[in-house]
């Protein structure tokens, strides 16, 4: 769709302001991809704008009164189906940058843009508590993580399970006869060909492989369920292997298949991914899991004895058809072979999770996207040692810290990391250290704190550290006064103050500044002290014994 298009679609009254919109998508046209664009439409035109001329239908320009934005914040806290709304921030973000734009752009072009500059509405304190927010999210997406990586085994067995009975089932009924009957774990079947099939065999065409059950008289297409069975393991298989995301999927080529021989001989198989979110290639060393699955792909789309088909694919965001190019992941529909897309991997994935529910109460209402598996690969990436910048590096972060909120940290990997640096720790320190202690070592552990108290209280040094104050104890930030001996400081102070008399007739200055700085120490203590002595005790009671039971 065009920019104008874009705009249009919610049919806003005040031309001067759609036209305004319109440039002003237009210019960020140029440094926005067309989901990045399509986002700030929706948001500018749908979320805000549509919605002020619901509140103010006079509303001329962006000079939003403040009762005016009031009654808009709060109508954006609710969606149109009247659930809340959880992406208020990016709304209001995304219109704070909308009049700081206009701001700036006005200032090199005042022609264009200095009419439509106003005040932004949104106080600061809209953004105060982001940061909060946006950790409440990431803990939302962690909580997410722990609840569906204990179920990645049952979802990983029930795919694998099912696409290797379907692949025996339609090897079984392949090399039988028409009208042939044979058992498959438990139940018989018959192998049959309709009007349809006797046509094509006429013809000398392939024949789709169909039994029929003898039991219930139920016709299966073997193939066809041969075929969606494996298209589950594979796309279950390559996400939760490989970490990508769902549109880096449905680019994989036969081309993003690559080697890499190290010094020692050793070849390394790489899977190319193409530049997509951030714009930037990465590599992948492929597992032996991962290049099985890749090389099952590989097979069955040249199994009739071609390379794979090349052909264009939709990209459904950028709204732009790619180069011909041999995809690994697209099947035929009907003559014409079609790459996957997004929305069809979601409604496999939501498919499987259906059939999971009615044997498995865990998956009742529960559901996995690729991103649940983008997120489960880098948790067991990190918390199984790699470290956390080379993780960023397989995923395509540009930012350690997005690989970092990424990560779900459960309470067993924290105890088991905490016991392995104490492990770690302990090794490295002397073994001597490990025994048991001497007599003559506890004695002196005890003088050290008979040897802590002096006349205002006790000093606070840790063991085995020497004074380093040489006992000026007023001075000193380790004294701690015993509110008791606060008398003694009015004594202290009082001999310190003819000190200070003497030294002021007899012109000694460096006296004056010594004593002037114990007078602030002394003073200062003596208020914490004061500051012990009203704080009220707190009485913890006693505990009782209960009565004895009848």
């Amino acid at each position: 769709m065009r920019v104008d298009e874009l705009v249009d679609q919610y049919e806003i009254s005040n031309q001067a302001v759609r036209g305004l919109l319109i440039d002003y998508l237009t210019r960020r046209k140029a440094d926005t991809d067309y989901s990045t664009l399509k986002g700030l439409a929706r948001n500018l035109t749908c979320h805000f704008w549509k919605n002020i001329e619901r509140i103010n239908p006079d509303q001329k320009d962006l000079r939003i009164a403040p009762q005016d934005y009031a009654a808009w914040r709060q109508v954006i806290t609710v969606k149109d189906d009247g659930k809340p709304r959880l992406g208020q921030d990016s709304i209001v973000i995304t219109l704070r940058s909308f009049y700081y734009d206009l701001h700036t752009w006005a200032a090199d072009e005042p022609e264009r843009w200095a009419a439509w500059v106003a005040p932004c509405p949104i106080p600061p304190s809209e953004l105060r508590g982001l940061g909060g927010r946006r950790r409440r999210i990431n803990e939302r997406s962690a909580d997410r993580t722990r609840q569906r990586q204990p179920l990645l085994s049952s979802l990983v067995n029930y795919v694998e399970t099912r696409y290797d009975r379907a692949r025996l089932l339609l090897e079984r009924a392949d090399e039988a006869a028409e009208g042939d009957v044979f058992t498959h774990e438990g139940t018989e079947y018959r192998r049959i060909y309709t009007e349809a099939d006797r046509k094509l065999l006429r013809h000398g065409d392939a024949v789709p492989t169909r039994v029929q059950e003898t039991d219930s008289g139920q016709i299966i297409h073997v193939g066809t369920d041969e075929e969606g069975a494996f298209w589950d393991w594979a796309v279950v298989e390559t996400l939760r292997h490989s970490g990508v995301r769902i549109e880096e999927l449905c680019e994989l080529t036969h081309l993003s298949i690559r080697q890499y021989q190290r010094a020692n001989g050793e070849v390394i198989a790489l899977l190319v991914i193409a530049p997509s979110k951030t714009d930037r290639e990465r590599v992948i060393p492929m597992s032996a899991e991962l290049f099985r699955v890749i090389a099952s792909i590989v097979r069955r789309q040249t199994r009739t004895g071609r390379p794979i088909p090349v052909i264009s694919r939709f990209d459904y965001h950028d709204k732009v058809r790619s180069a011909p190019m041999p995809f690994l992941f697209q099947r035929q529909s009907g003559p014409t072979p079609m790459v996957f897309s997004p929305a069809t991997i979601q409604v496999m994935l939501g498919r499987i999770c259906g059939q999971l529910a009615e044997v498995q109460r865990e998956f009742r209402g529960l559901k996995f996207t690729p991103h649940d598996f983008r997120r489960i690969f880098a948790t067991e990436l990190v918390n199984s040692g790699l470290p956390i910048h080379i993780g960023a590096a397989l995923m395509g972060h540009l930012d350690i810290q997005t690989t970092r909120g990424y990560v779900a940290v459960f309470d067993e990997d924290v105890i088991r990391h905490y016991q392995t640096f104490l492990h770690d720790r302990r090794d490295i320190r002397p073994e001597g250290e490990y025994r048991d202690t001497t007599e003559q070592e506890w004695a002196e552990f005890e003088e050290h704190f008979d040897k802590r108290k002096v006349e205002l209280g006790s000093c606070s040094r840790p063991y085995g550290t020497p004074c380093q104050h040489e006992h000026a104890c007023i001075r000193c930030p380790m004294l701690q006064i015993n509110p008791k001996m606060v008398a003694r400081l009015d004594e202290l102070e009082e001999d310190l103050q003819v000190r200070r008399k003497r030294a002021t007739a007899e012109q000694w200055l460096g006296e004056i500044d010594g004593i002037d700085l114990t007078l602030t120490f002394l003073r200062a203590k003596r208020d914490e002290a004061h500051r012990l002595t009203r704080r009220s005790p707190v009485n913890l009671g006693l505990p009782h014994l209960r009565p004895p039971e009848s």
